[in-house]
């Protein structure tokens, strides 16, 4: 018998090593001092007062367990939207209860459905759970209930939509998730990815809850990293029907949140002031960044998030490639996309005030 490099160490489980791993956006600019970082999402508010009120308190017992329930948290979620706590669940971030949910629900062989322009890591969460990610076309950069329906099949076992969606921008009006939902075997998880609902200020919008509340195949996913300014802590939550929680909970880790961010995210979800002020920040700047890009030639998608996926020209010397090094260089951090299906735009996170001025002021200049 010929022994193999493979045979003397250990071997991944098939499929792991076809996974292509999640790449953030940049964070540095090398050799430039004033940075702007416009490539994560991240609010320019910062987090709310009262939450690092509460991060500094729990530095006195950090040689105490956290609750492995997170009670604390699910308590102000529930109280403030008027929830049901047994129907929550929190988190270290979204990403690990979309984890958790493919681990749960995906045998080998199952597909789980997205969108093409959808977020990143639902391919990666199927994969890992041994199942076979399954793309629908959008429109127009937005999602298409009947091109998800299309792809539809006995395999599949979950459909996530992010609503609104990472990096496009763009949302589906509720009456259409409705119409996806309706459409769906009743075996079939829908996921509604709803980590930027807080910006979202639409007649047509729902986050989800009400269709989860009345149906036993709908789970809701929100974080607390967007406009509650808490990506360093990784907090999210899901509200899902019991016996989705049930089933979870069972192969979620006992701590999974630590105390910091347990503390900190129910003082934050409390403080509607904060929240409040972010949603007016992105009200103004949202349609002013979309306006002056457009004035500047360029593309954008209309967008109900707090960023926006902006669209550079054909001419080589004006690419999204181009662009994104000229701004870097200015110390203006954007978001590749080419992973997402757009090798030819950036995303822009809505920043500052000092920094939504100074990108477009650069762009221009750029563009010039």
């Amino acid at each position: 018998m010929t022994t193999t490099r493979q045979d003397m160490r250990p071997t991944p489980k098939a499929g792991v090593l076809d996974i292509a791993a999640y790449v953030p956006g940049k964070h540095s600019a090398p050799g430039v001092e004033n940075v702007h970082k416009l490539s994560s999402n991240e609010t320019p508010l910062g987090a709310s007062k009262h939450a690092m009120e509460a991060y500094r308190a729990a530095v006195g017992q950090l040689e105490m367990y956290p609750d492995g329930q997170a009670t604390l948290l699910k308590r102000a979620i529930a109280d403030i939207h008027g929830l049901n706590v047994d129907n929550i669940m929190c988190g270290n971030g979204s990403d690990e209860l979309l984890g958790l949910l493919c681990q749960a629900y995906l045998a080998a062989g199952d597909e789980a459905v997205y969108t093409e322009h959808g977020f990143g890591i639902y391919k990666i969460a199927t994969m890992a759970a041994g199942g076979v990610p399954v793309v629908a076309s959008e429109k127009n950069e937005q999602a298409d209930v009947d091109a998800i329906l299309r792809v539809v099949t006995p395999r599949t076992k979950i459909v996530f939509l992010a609503n609104p969606n990472n990096p496009t921008g763009t949302y589906l009006p509720f009456e259409e998730v409705r119409r996806l939902h309706a459409g769906l075997p009743k075996n079939v998880m829908l996921v509604l990815d709803a980590a930027y609902a807080e910006y979202v200020r639409r007649n047509d919008y729902e986050s989800g809850v009400e269709l989860v509340s009345s149906s036993e195949n709908v789970v809701m996913t929100r974080t607390f990293s967007k406009i509650y300014g808490l990506a360093a802590l990784r907090v999210g939550w899901m509200f899902a029907p019991a016996h989705i929680i049930d089933a979870t909970n069972r192969i979620r880790g006992p701590f999974n949140l630590n105390s910091a961010a347990i503390v900190a995210g129910a003082a934050a979800i409390r403080d509607r002031a904060h929240l409040n002020d972010a949603v007016a920040f992105n009200e103004k700047w949202l349609p002013w960044l979309t306006e002056q890009l457009t004035g500047l030639g360029l593309r954008v998608t209309p967008s109900v998030g707090n960023f926006l996926l902006v669209h550079f020209p054909e001419d080589p010397a004006k690419s999204a490639e181009k662009a994104d090094a000229y701004l870097t260089s200015k110390g203006y951090i954007l978001r590749r996309v080419t992973g997402y299906g757009f090798p030819n735009a950036l995303r822009l996170s809505i920043g500052s005030e000092e920094a939504n001025l100074g990108v477009v002021a650069a762009l221009s200049e750029f563009l010039k």
